[in-house]
């Protein structure tokens, strides 16, 4: 069966995950960890997106990103193959470092957006990296301490995230805190990688009907 064509378009919030091939880590210290989340900031700031979450396990990434003008594929692939030959040439292998091409489900980012930052961020508590929420608030892989103001990700649009808990940055920061902590004991949930607008809309065909529609 032919994949089907990315519905690509500008504005369009998506829910990105990478993974290593055959499940093999893709990251294999805090160097490759600084050097890819260092380019993706530079490509999210070239390509005029915006990114609410993110996360980066030892074999996948998640992304929460609105895309751009270019849309995602442009930045996407800028980012993984650069990323996969500093790879190679650094820790000498060959061969894709990837597991096919990245999977992006397109979201309703109404129904879904906060529920979705939420679930990304607190990728480290499930995976068991992670303990506490104390400990999440500065964890450096994860956006959430960009959230709460304990790292600087300036490609990262924090202001937007905040936004929805409150006018006032403090109140809204605190909100947002018991928000995520509120996920903490929420297991793995199926229907954040399955396509939220693609669901709530009815199926693929009804997506694209209405992208015709504009």
């Amino acid at each position: 069966m032919p994949r089907q064509a990315r519905l690509d378009i500008s504005g369009a919030l998506h829910h990105i995950m990478v993974r290593g091939i055959n499940q093999s880590d893709i990251f294999e210290d805090d160097q490759d960890k600084t050097l890819f989340v260092e380019r993706l900031g530079q490509n999210v700031i070239d390509g005029k997106c915006s990114v609410y979450a993110w996360v980066l396990m030892d074999n996948h990434v998640h992304l929460l990103f609105k895309s751009g003008q270019q849309g995602i594929s442009a930045v996407m692939r800028k980012l993984l193959t650069w990323y996969a030959q500093y790879f190679n040439r650094r820790h000498r292998r060959t061969g894709h470092l990837f597991e096919n091409r990245y999977k992006s489900i397109l979201c309703d980012e109404d129904k879904y957006l906060l529920a979705l930052v939420r679930y990304i961020h607190l990728n480290p508590v499930r995976a068991r990296i992670v303990t506490t929420l104390k400990k999440l608030d500065r964890y450096p892989w994860s956006g959430h301490s960009a959230v709460m103001g304990n790292a600087r990700q300036d490609w990262m649009d924090t202001v937007y995230v905040l936004s929805q808990f409150g006018a006032r940055k403090k109140a809204a920061r605190n909100a947002y805190h018991r928000f995520v902590g509120e996920g903490m004991a929420m297991g793995k949930m199926p229907e954040f990688t399955g396509g939220g607008l693609i669901r709530s809309k009815g199926g693929w065909s009804q997506v694209v009907s209405a992208r015709r529609r504009g």
